[in-house]
């Protein structure tokens, strides 16, 4: 049950769709946005023999911008939607991978039982925006995916929980909803 939560977390939904801007090279989705740099791992036999990626260019980094905010903006929208009890509509326009991974009925109670559990919305931080593709046999379906995590606050949680929306970029082209889910900290 909780893997099929999982992977509803990241399944498509109608509800939000976001057709990419025509110019908008197709790789570039796949690629993370730039971020502070971190240490390089070790180098291995196949870290060796891998190129590096290219740099976005100046027009890339813009559509990466912009296409940030309109996933944060559609993430907060369907964030807004579970804020309201409204879960359910969510499920109604996920794709039918999502709706095979988890029924309505589990969705909702899950949803409804993190939600009571946690108590009360305090407050949602800024969100933070990374980019995924997936692989053939990977435990989620294949494709490439936008995942929107906000640090959020509950009444009855003394930290911030991490709240993640994802997207996937469906077979026709169009990046839907792929699902919600909540993970407070570890003990």
């Amino acid at each position: 049950m909780k893997r099929a939560l999982l992977l509803l977390s990241l399944l498509p939904l109608a509800a939000f769709a976001q057709v990419p801007a025509p110019a908008t090279p197709a790789p570039a989705p796949a690629r993370p946005a730039p971020s502070a740099p971190a240490a390089a791992p070790p180098a291995t036999a196949a870290t060796a023999a891998r190129p590096p990626a290219p740099a976005l260019s100046p027009a890339q980094q813009a559509q990466v911008q912009k296409q940030d905010a309109e996933m944060g903006a559609a993430a907060l929208r369907a964030a807004q939607m579970v804020d309201a009890n409204r879960a359910g509509e969510l499920w109604d326009g996920a794709s039918a991978v999502a709706r095979r991974a988890v029924t309505k009925p589990a969705f909702i109670s899950q949803l409804t039982a993190d939600r009571t559990r946690l108590g009360a919305l305090s407050g949602r931080g800024q969100p933070s925006i990374t980019r995924v593709k997936y692989a053939a046999g990977a435990v989620v379906p294949e494709g490439l995916y936008i995942n929107v995590s906000f640090p959020t606050r509950f009444a009855n949680s003394a930290q911030p929980v991490r709240e993640l929306v994802s997207f996937r970029f469906d077979e026709d082209q169009v990046w839907r909803l792929a699902g919600y889910s909540l993970r407070a900290p570890g003990p």
